[in-house]
C-alpha cells in the first residue's frame, strides 16, 4: 500500500518521494519508494535490521543520493535545497554526529552560531529538562546522553520538519520512558515554543511540526504516532494512519478466512493482513464471493504495533 504523489499534489505534503532506488556496492537497499507525508504528521518508521530506514532517512535530508527517483523537501528537490530549506529541517542520526572535545554548553553556543532562529535560552532549557551536564565535553558523556544532546541541537532552532533515527535507541527503558514523554506528552513538550520571546520570531500559530521517528521500540511509538510506516526488504510495505490502521486493518487466520492473495497486504504461514476497505470494495465488484465481510469486519483489531509487525515481518 504505497502512496504515490504527482507534482499537483505535493504541495499538501512536507515529505515525498517517489519510485526511489538506491543501491550500494551494486546491493540493492532502497526499491521503488513511494511516499507522501503530509504537514503536521508524527511518522512512526518501522521495519527489521537491515530493511533501509536508516539509508531512506539519508536520502530524505540528502545525505545520500538515490540512483533513481526523487526526493521533495517541502516541494522543493531534496538535492537542489538551499540554506532557507535547510533551516526548517531538523535531523538526528542513529549515530551522535558531535565534536568530543566540547562540552554540551559549547555545542549549543556554536552551533547556535549557523541558525538564524537559533534560541540559546530553549536549548539550554531542553539541556536542562533532559539532566544533561553542561560543563562536560562529550567525550566523556554516555551514548544516551550524547543522543540526547544531538536531539536538543536538532529542535532548538524550532524546525519544521524532524527527522529522528533511533533516538532513544542507547538509553535505558525508564530514561527512555521520561525522554519520550518530554518529547511528545508532556503540557510542555519539546516540540511547543516553551521560551515565549517577544520577537519577530513569535506567532500565534501553534508550533507543530511534521515528524518523522525510525524506532523499534514500539510501545512507545504508538502512544505518539499519527501515521505509521512499515518496511520490508528495501520498500514501504504499509503506510497509514494509525488511527486507519486500528479500524480497517485486520489480521486473519488462514484457516478461517480463505482471501486472495492479491487483497493481503502481507502473508505469512498462519497469517494474513488484509484491509477491510479494499476486501470489501472487491466484494462489492465480485458479488458472487462466498465471503461474509461482516465476519472479516467484527473480527478482533490488532493489539499493537508489535503484532501488525510480526505479522507483517514473520
Amino acid at each position: 500500500m504505497q502512496t504515490k504523489t504527482t507534482a499537483s499534489a505535493a504541495k499538501q505534503f512536507a515529505i515525498s518521494c517517489e519510485n526511489l532506488h538506491y543501491s550500494y556496492s551494486s546491493k540493492s537497499i532502497l526499491q521503488d519508494v513511494n511516499l507522501a507525508i503530509p504537514h503536521g504528521a508524527v511518522v512512526g518508521l518501522i521495519g527489521a535490521n537491515g530493511c533501509g530506514k536508516s539509508t531512506l532517512l539519508r536520502c530524505l535530508v540528502g545525505l545520500h543520493k538515490p540512483q533513481q527517483g526523487e526526493v521533495c523537501l517541502f516541494d522543493t528537490p531534496v538535492l537542489e535545497m538551499d540554506d532557507t530549506i535547510r533551516e526548517r529541517l531538523g535531523f538526528v542520526a542513529q549515530s551522535a554526529d558531535l565534536f568530543p572535545w566540547l562540552t554540551v554548553e559549547k555545542h549549543i553556543k556554536m552551533i547556535g552560531q549557523v541558525y538564524p532562529k537559533w534560541r540559546e535560552r530553549r536549548a539550554i532549557e531542553l539541556a536542562l529538562r533532559l539532566r544533561l551536564p553542561m560543563t562536560r565535553e562529550v567525550s566523556q558523556l554516555s551514548g544516551g546522553d550524547q543522543q540526547k544532546l544531538a536531539v536538543v541541537l536538532a529542535l532548538a532552532h524550532q524546525p519544521d520538519l524532524v527527522i529522528l533515527d533511533e533516538p532513544v535507541s542507547s538509553l535505558d527503558p525508564m530514561t527512555r520512558r521520561d525522554f519520550m514523554r518530554s518529547l511528545f506528552q508532556d503540557e510542555r513538550p519539546f516540540f511547543a515554543d516553551s521560551i515565549h520571546e517577544k520577537d519577530q520570531h513569535d506567532s500565534s500559530v501553534e508550533y507543530a511540526p511534521t515528524i518523522l521517528i525510525s524506532s523499534h521500540l514500539l510501545s512507545d511509538l504508538e502512544r505518539v504516532v499519527s501515521h505509521v510506516a512499515f518496511m520490508r526488504n528495501g520498500g514501504i510495505q504499509l503506510f497509514e494512519e494509525w488511527d486507519a490502521v486500528l479500524e480497517f486493518i485486520r489480521i486473519l487466520p488462514k484457516s478461517s478466512f480463505n482471501i486472495p492473495q492479491s487483497l493481503c497486504i502481507a502473508e505469512n504461514r498462519e497469517q494474513c493482513v488484509i484491509d477491510t476497505r479494499v476486501l470489501r470494495d472487491w466484494i462489492v465488484k465480485n458479488s458472487e464471493t462466498k465471503f461474509d465481510i461482516d465476519d472479516i469486519v467484527t473480527a478482533p483489531s490488532i493489539n499493537g504495533l508489535d503484532d501488525l509487525f510480526i505479522a507483517l515481518n514473520y
